[in-house]
C-alpha cells in the first residue's frame, strides 16, 4: 500500500512581499491573510514611502506575524566610501525593521569582484560587528543568509552554511545567525550535518523555500514554487526541525512568469504547493 504524504497545514506559512511583487504590501497583507497565511516578510521597497510603525500595525491587526525585513548587508567594497555608506544603509534597515516590528533583518552580505573573496569575507564580518550593537539595542536579530556560488561575484561572498556557521561562531552573538534558504543551499553535500551544526549553536534563525527549475532560464528571476524543480524540500525541512527549528517556513519566490500571472491565482498555486511539497 501507497503510503499517503502529509499535507502540511498553513499554521507555519510565510510569504516574502516580494513572491508576489506586482501587488502593493497593503493588498499583499489582506490576500495573504483571506488565503489563511500567517507570516509575512516584508521586503524594503515594499514599504518605500510608508509609515513603517503604521504598517506593522496593520500587519499585525490583519492576522499575521512579521516575520522579518529583506534585506540588509552589501558590505564588501574595494572602496571605503562605499563601505561607509553600506554601514549607513544597514543602520537605517535596523530602524525600519525596529519600528515595523520585524524581529530579524535578512543580511545578503555581499561581493566585491575586484577585490579577492578573502578581503570580501573579512568586511563582511567587519560590517556585521560595526552595527551588531544598534541591532542589539533595537532588538532585531541578524541573519546571515549564505548565496549559492553563482552570485559569489557581487551578491556575496558567504556561499555555504559553513561559511555562515564559522562566520557566526567568530562573532559570537546571540543576535547574529543564519537565514537558510533552499535554492542557494540545497546542493551543498554538508548540508545536512551544517543544519544540525547551526541549531546546535541556536543560530537557525530563518528558513526560506522554493524550488530550482529544469532547466533554469534565469540564475535570479526563475525560481519555482515548490514541487516544480529537483530541490528536496520537504527532506530538507526534516533536516531544518531535527535542529531544532520551529519557526516559519517562508515562501521566497523571484520569477518573472509568475509577476506576469494573476498574482491571486499565483497565491493559490503557492497554498496548494506549500500543503503538497513543504
Amino acid at each position: 500500500m501507497t503510503q499517503a504524504i502529509p499535507v502540511q497545514d498553513l499554521s507555519r506559512l510565510c510569504i516574502h512581499t516580494i513572491t508576489t511583487k506586482p501587488w502593493s504590501i497593503e493588498e499583499a497583507v489582506d490576500r495573504y491573510a483571506e488565503a489563511g497565511v500567517k507570516g509575512i516578510t516584508v521586503w524594503r521597497d515594499a514599504i518605500e514611502g510608508r509609515n513603517a510603525s503604521e504598517m506593522g500595525g496593520r500587519i499585525r491587526n490583519s492576522g499575521l506575524d512579521v516575520v522579518s525585513l529583506c534585506r540588509g548587508g552589501f558590505f564588501p567594497s574595494a572602496n571605503q566610501q562605499n563601505r561607509l555608506k553600506a554601514i549607513d544603509d544597514n543602520r537605517q534597515a535596523i530602524e525600519l525593521a525596529h519600528s515595523l516590528g520585524a524581529p530579524l533583518i535578512v543580511l545578503v552580505c555581499g561581493a566585491d569582484s575586484t577585490q579577492p573573496l578573502g578581503e570580501s569575507r573579512k568586511q563582511i564580518r567587519e560590517g556585521i560587528e560595526t552595527v551588531l550593537p544598534e541591532a542589539e539595542a533595537a532588538g532585531v536579530k541578524l541573519g546571515i543568509e549564505p548565496l549559492h556560488p553563482m552570485y559569489a561575484d557581487t551578491r556575496s561572498a558567504v556561499n555555504t552554511l559553513r561559511q555562515a556557521n564559522d562566520l557566526c561562531q567568530a562573532i559570537d552573538s546571540e543576535w547574529v545567525g543564519v537565514a537558510l534558504d533552499v535554492y542557494h543551499l540545497w546542493w551543498d553535500p554538508d548540508l545536512e550535518a551544517e543544519t544540525s551544526r547551526c541549531g546546535d549553536m541556536g543560530k537557525l534563525f530563518a528558513f526560506h523555500v522554493c524550488d530550482w527549475r529544469v532547466p533554469t532560464e534565469d540564475m535570479l528571476l526563475d525560481r519555482g514554487l515548490m514541487g516544480e524543480g529537483c530541490i528536496p524540500v520537504r527532506k530538507i525541512r526534516g533536516w531544518v526541525e531535527e535542529s531544532g527549528f520551529s519557526g516559519y517556513n517562508e515562501v521566497e519566490i523571484f520569477s518573472n512568469r509568475f509577476w506576469e500571472m494573476d498574482q491571486a491565482v499565483f497565491l493559490d498555486r503557492i497554498v496548494k504547493a506549500y500543503q503538497e511539497n513543504v
